[in-house]
């Protein structure tokens, strides 16, 4: 590999950290609003199940690693395929690249119409958006918010390296509202069906069901039905009664657990509310 070779790969992956970076912290960021959405369709907030920062890190370190292991090989093969590609046009591309960053209204219309379309979970939180809407968004949002001053910035090396970060951040930002979105959804199937998808289990939510039995003569409590455990804080279990479809509270030291099981496996065609339907008038 030359000199030139080596430069080349050592600053597109200085590039991609640029932004990747913002991206992984806005995005975090935003996860934790996502949560308490995703709680409060159980009429709960995570402090009140013993979610909080440091808990939800650590629910999702195994899917950080995982993340991390597809994140690293995939690195490879975009930096590899930027190489190849400019190999195959014996430098086009990447003079292609270096010009367009060169012509600033250029640069900054396209970072201003990605940060514009990166509002997009934002404003479907408030209703479904079709395609035409999308576009109408992202063109007039960046236009009108965000080309002028990207344009101003490009004007100096710090003013393009605080481009960099405000684009990775909204763009953090704007998936970590599609997450908001998805966590919702999540969270609705879960009271409607009794069972979580991939989604939650990635950011920590715990698929745990049990048989809740008094403390003082391990009888079963609620006829023996299966209660969704949301979790415990201050000395109070938050179960989900899937039958009833209602959150209840009790003390931990009336209350035991008995035959826990994560993740069951639900026939097909279940559906929760089966009670509540009995007493609906």
């Amino acid at each position: 590999m030359t000199r030139e070779d080596g430069g080349g790969v050592l600053e597109l992956l200085e590039r991609i950290g640029s932004v990747v970076v913002p991206i992984a912290v806005a995005l975090y960021a935003v996860l934790y609003i996502g949560i308490e959405q995703m709680y409060a369709v159980f009429g709960v907030n995570p402090q009140q199940v013993g979610v909080d920062q440091a808990v939800l890190l650590g629910r999702m370190t195994s899917t950080l690693v995982l993340l991390l292991l597809v994140a690293v090989p995939l690195l490879g093969v975009v930096v590899g395929l930027g190489w190849l590609a400019d190999r195959m046009t014996r430098g086009a591309a990447g003079r292609l690249v270096r010009r367009t960053r060169e012509r600033p209204w250029i640069a900054a219309a396209l970072a201003a119409l990605w940060c514009g379309a990166t509002y997009w979970g934002l404003f479907n939180l408030f209703g479904d958006l079709d395609l035409f809407i999308m576009v109408v968004i992202a063109v007039g949002l960046g236009v009108l918010a965000f080309l002028i001053p990207f344009r101003l910035l490009r004007r100096k090396p710090v003013g393009r390296a605080g481009t960099k970060v405000l684009v990775g951040g909204l763009t953090g930002v704007g998936l970590g509202f599609l997450l908001i979105l998805g966590l919702v959804e999540g969270a609705i199937d879960v009271q409607e069906s009794g069972q979580s998808n991939e989604l939650l289990n990635a950011v920590g939510f715990q698929d745990q069901w049990a048989v809740i039995k008094s403390a003082e003569d391990d009888k079963p409590l609620y006829d023996g039905r299966w209660m969704m455990l949301l979790g415990e804080s201050d000395g109070t279990y938050v179960l989900y009664d899937c039958d009833k479809l209602e959150t209840l509270r009790r003390p931990m030291e009336t209350t035991n657990l008995g035959q826990i099981e994560l993740d069951p496996e639900r026939e097909a065609g279940f559906a929760c509310g089966g009670l509540a339907q009995q007493n609906t008038p």
